[in-house]
């Protein structure tokens, strides 16, 4: 027994007519007789009289077609509430972000979006990836705003912006003197890493694939998960590191960023939520609060080399 079979059936009895009732349902008649036939097969149960004319159910065809009825109503009303439920967006909602992400994004949108959505609430916590994954499939975490793609099924990944990856570097650094960088030259002079845990830093090895190359006293990784910490280090001692393009500030930092040849290494960042999860209106608005506060071309280029993490 399907939906569909109980669709029939009721239409069958709301025209009393195989022709007319098909063409309600729009479908061939041929189709809606096979179908109502085969269900009166499962049941064991004669619904209609063929017999008569105009078409009438029989007792017990009367007293299955109300339960019928009854069942395609609370269907409507499932959907309704389903509906309901992916356009509202009153409340409090838990979202992760990750460090190298949040001091950097969350200025940008958070007053406007808290301006034009008052009776929303975003409950931020600052978690590394591994964690937002695992609050999301457990239930404690309802959005998450990392780097992509994760590969994990039970997840659904929404794509928000590419943002490149900068060189940033001391400035007496050779490596300063070309205008663009490629990241085969990048085991010239030393490299100063995030902390052990953070996506970022795999992205940043991925990128310098002869980091391994690197002598011991140049390759330093620094127990910090603050990128505005690392860069300190670079500015006060000696070698390079990379950051985000939105950690970039263009006054302080233009004498000692530079940008990757094309096609440029990129992060995918992405809005990601479970499976399940069903408002469908705070996904749609939170990702037009972050799109109109990022660069243009995060959103439109298109020469560039996604950096996994995983």
């Amino acid at each position: 027994m399907t939906l569909q079979q109980l669709q029939y059936i009721v239409a069958l009895d709301t025209h009393r007519h195989f022709v007319k009732a098909a063409e309600s349902c729009f479908v061939a008649q041929p189709t809606l007789t096979l179908q109502v036939k085969k269900l009166e097969e499962q049941i064991n149960l004669v619904i209609f009289d063929r017999d008569t004319q105009p078409l009438e159910p029989t007792p017990m065809g009367e007293l299955f077609i109300r339960k019928a009825r009854q069942i395609l109503r609370d269907i409507e009303q499932l959907k309704q509430i389903v509906e309901d439920e992916r356009n509202q967006i009153e409340g409090t909602f838990r979202v992760g972000i990750i460090p190298t992400l949040s001091q950097y994004l969350l200025p940008r949108f958070l007053n406007e979006f808290s301006s034009t959505h008052p009776h929303t609430m975003l409950d931020l916590k600052e978690w590394q990836s591994a964690d937002i994954i695992s609050g999301l499939k457990s239930d404690t975490l309802d959005v998450g705003i990392l780097a992509t793609p994760l590969d994990e099924p039970s997840l659904r990944e929404i794509s928000l912006f590419c943002e490149p990856f900068l060189l940033y570097a001391n400035e007496n650094h050779p490596i300063l003197a070309n205008e663009r960088v490629s990241s085969d030259k990048l085991d010239e002079s030393g490299l100063w890493l995030i902390k052990q845990g953070h996506c970022f830093r795999n992205q940043m090895l991925n990128i310098c694939s002869k980091s391994h190359e690197l002598s011991e006293e140049r390759k330093i990784a620094f127990e910090s998960g603050s990128i505005e910490t690392i860069k300190k280090m670079v500015e006060k001692n000696f070698g390079y590191t990379l950051i985000p393009e939105l950690a970039y500030v263009k006054k302080e930092d233009l004498d000692t960023t530079r940008r990757f040849e094309e096609p440029e290494p990129v992060r995918d960042i992405s809005i990601v939520t479970h499976n399940s999860f069903t408002k469908e209106l705070l996904i749609t608005h939170l990702r037009k609060a972050i799109l109109a506060n990022i660069p243009e071309h995060f959103k439109k280029n298109e020469r560039f080399i996604t950096v996994k993490w995983r």
